[in-house]
């Protein structure tokens, strides 16, 4: 026979009920569903499935309400992969991006993802994909925003007389 598992004696089934009622995660509403079956006497079984899971998830479940209460059946968000390039790297980045690319050096007017990927395996032996090269800099604050183009012959005693503009102050008569 299986091992009860204890709940918690500070809830019980009508709390929950109502804390379903104010809840607005739908899985959280399923979790605290199913547990408040479990507080009126409902096997295992058919308590996991008024919340749509498995007995063996379900007890999971009141393992962590019992631990952190009805917070406790939201799901955290994953801290995902750590960065391969540590703080200083990253601040040596910046400044690399931040300064622009030598032309005369490097023969490039920017930096495209592409560059960049190529300047972090060079200079910190990390190999990243252009997709994450982007990620990084948009972690460091630097957006796509380009510049707008001009026509290097571009005369701009030409542009100001074609521009339309308004007297700074129109006159009421």
């Amino acid at each position: 026979m299986p091992a009860v598992v204890e709940l918690r004696v500070d809830f019980d089934a009508r709390y929950l009920r109502l804390l379903t009622k104010r809840c607005r995660d739908a899985k959280q509403s399923r979790r605290l569903l199913s547990i408040a079956a479990v507080y009126d006497g409902m096997n295992r079984s058919e308590a996991a499935r008024i919340g749509g899971m498995d007995r063996q998830v379900l007890c999971d479940w009141v393992h962590r309400f019992n631990a952190a209460g009805p917070d406790g059946l939201v799901d955290r968000k994953a801290p995902g992969a750590r960065r391969r390039l540590n703080e200083e790297q990253m601040n040596e980045l910046e400044a690399i991006v931040a300064a622009g690319p030598d032309t005369a050096a490097t023969g490039l007017v920017r930096w495209r993802c592409r560059d960049l990927q190529e300047l972090i395996e060079e200079r910190f032996g990390v190999v990243y994909k252009e997709r994450a090269v982007a990620y990084l800099l948009r972690k460091l604050g630097f957006s796509r925003i380009s510049g707008r183009p001009q026509h290097p012959k571009q005369d701009e005693r030409v542009i100001k007389a074609f521009k339309k503009t308004l007297p700074t102050r129109l006159q009421r008569t």
